[in-house]
């Protein structure tokens, strides 16, 4: 069985690579803080002292972290230690420039997949994630079916790519129902009449999301995500958008909540 490391393990990492241990696959994982590896060693994985000690003997390296600068700053580590036919499967939100970028520093025999992943924490502990698939990802794809289902999307970078159009979707539905609910509040309508009528509505498959009480994507990260996208177009709206999150991640309150804390958030703003 491939050996796999996985680099990564915040809560969308952590979440996926349980995944992993009830499988045959010998499994390493490493983390910048080292306790997060505890309960993956408990449960029969190998923790490694650092990312290059991770890869060393890896057929399939798996990268699940923050932003594009971290994943470099593991890249500078992992890239000389990789061996030939190593498989990467990088599934962290980045863009597609900067897996064009990583594939331009990869050694000769090691191949490049962008895979990352749309939905939040419930969906990769039930292994019900949609991978977005970029580049030849026929070597990785039994394992990465562990997490869910695989999309090829198309070339190197497009899965990056859509991920970004998925996100930032995702994030402006959240922000348009916190902002109807805020013009609610103002016009004196009852907040559960206008909750159950926006669920009913176009939009009402944000609803839910922009109430989930379990789940976690960081307010952080939705602005680094609505950033990547305005620095790609111009997106007038995203602007906007990427405004509020960015606003709500500079308050220690809120820096690091799930995004369904932009809905008091907002209207707390607009009352």
């Amino acid at each position: 069985m491939d050996k796999i490391a996985f680099l990564g393990l915040g809560h969308m990492g952590a979440a996926m690579a349980r995944r992993l241990l009830d499988t045959d696959h010998p499994l390493t994982v490493w983390n910048r803080t080292a306790a997060k590896t505890e309960p993956f060693t408990a449960g029969g994985a190998t923790a490694a002292a650092s990312p290059a000690d991770a890869v060393r003997d890896a057929d399939v390296v798996i990268t699940m972290l923050a932003d594009p600068p971290a994943l470099f700053a593991v890249a500078d580590e992992i890239v000389p230690a990789l061996r030939p036919g190593a498989r990467w499967a990088e599934m962290s939100t980045i863009g597609p420039d900067a897996v064009r970028e990583l594939a331009g520093r990869l050694p000769e025999g090691v191949t490049l997949v962008d895979a990352p992943v749309a939905g939040s924490t419930d969906k990769a502990e039930a292994g019900e994630l949609k991978i977005l698939a970029g580049g030849d990802v026929s070597s990785v794809e039994p394992v990465l079916s562990r997490f869910g289902t695989v999309t090829h999307v198309g070339a190197l970078g497009s899965g990056a790519a859509l991920k970004v159009v998925v996100n930032v979707s995702l994030l402006g539905a959240v922000a348009l129902v916190a902002e109807g609910l805020a013009l609610g509040d103002a016009l004196g309508l009852p907040e559960e009449v206008v909750r159950r009528t926006l669920e009913s509505s176009a939009i009402g498959g944000a609803v839910p999301r922009a109430f989930a009480e379990d789940l976690h994507f960081d307010m952080a990260l939705a602005r680094k995500d609505a950033e990547l996208a305005t620095g790609t177009a111009d997106l007038p709206v995203v602007s906007a958008i990427r405004q509020q999150y960015a606003d709500a991640a500079d308050r220690p309150d809120t820096a690091h909540e799930d995004i369904a804390r932009i809905v008091p958030y907002i209207r707390e703003r607009k009352s």
